[in-house]
């Protein structure tokens, strides 16, 4: 249990910088925002995906050991 919560942690601090240094997440091609007047939706297809193929890969690697 330990062990996850520090690759967690970790993980988070990594996409922090990754975000800090300008990579778009959130607002990739695949990402759906739709305005009207005063109502807006955002629904964040694209980056759903791929966090989902990365913490699937990452829950992955570490259930091996």
């Amino acid at each position: 249990m330990g062990r996850l919560l520090i690759v967690i942690g970790v993980v988070l601090v990594a996409v922090g910088l990754l975000v800090n240094m300008g990579l778009p997440i959130g607002r990739l091609p695949g990402d759906f925002a739709v305005r009207r007047g005063n109502v807006s939706f955002y629904f964040p297809l694209t980056t759903s995906i791929i966090a989902s193929i990365l913490l699937t890969l990452l829950f992955l690697f570490l259930g091996r050991r």
